[in-house]
């Protein structure tokens, strides 16, 4: 099966000390093989998901990230990431959250859930968290959740947001911005052949978030459905 290549760890640790753009030139052959390898492994990463979900995102080239660093705003003019990263997205209206693999030397991980809600999907979380914890959390203590991902992740608030009771049993959730899971993996593990299988794997695991998030999202109060299938 697809594997990721020592190759594209040496091209990773390489550009993390030669980060420029001369060094970039004289060593396109070495990257654009590195980019194929991801290519090819996200490719067959997307046949193993559409086995047990609806992928919006086309091809593996769709989904691997460019390698270009965005410098317009930032103090680091280094042009290029150190990482690489694929995103895949889910189908419909109806199928909430992104799965994604970040793969670095030294921190490699596959992950998923919901970076950045805007207002009203953030108000909408909250307030299905607000109504029903409890089912929340029955999704968050499960053994299986658990074991793969440890703890929900992600950017919290210091205190209470805005219309909502700061006295509330809910309030540790309710304070969460960004709903993030993930998996880490060392190096030897990303390199081995079973690793396309494990990262589908993690993915799989994160159904019952999803769902539940999906049905906060996609859902009024009553739980009339907001979209059409």
């Amino acid at each position: 099966m697809t594997q990721i290549q020592k190759s594209s760890f040496k091209f990773l640790k390489d550009i993390t000390e030669h980060n420029n753009r001369d060094w970039f030139a004289e060593h396109k052959e070495d990257y654009q093989s590195h980019h194929n390898s991801f290519v090819d492994f996200s490719d067959n990463l997307i046949d193993l998901m559409r086995m047990h979900d609806n992928i919006e995102t086309p091809t593996g080239k769709k989904a691997v990230m460019r390698i270009y660093r965005d410098v317009r705003f930032s103090k680091n003019k280094a042009p290029y990431k150190t990482y690489s990263g694929m995103s895949f997205k889910r189908g419909t209206q109806l199928l909430r959250g992104g799965y994604y693999v970040h793969i670095e030397p030294g921190n490699s991980f596959v992950g998923g859930g919901f970076w950045g809600p805007n207002k009203d999907d953030l108000l909408r979380i909250r307030k299905g968290i607000e109504t029903d914890q409890e089912e929340f959390r029955t999704v968050l203590n499960s053994d299986k959740f658990k074991s793969v991902f440890g703890v929900l992740e992600g950017e919290q608030l210091k205190t209470c947001p805005k219309g909502f009771d700061k006295d509330s049993t809910a309030i540790d959730l309710l304070r969460y911005k960004q709903f993030l899971i993930k998996k880490d993996f060392s190096d030897d593990e990303v390199l081995k052949a079973g690793f396309l299988q494990n990262t589908n794997e993690v993915f799989e695991a994160m159904r019952p978030f999803f769902d539940l998030m999906s049905y906060i999202l996609t859902t009024d109060a009553n739980g009339v459905p907001l979209f059409e299938e």
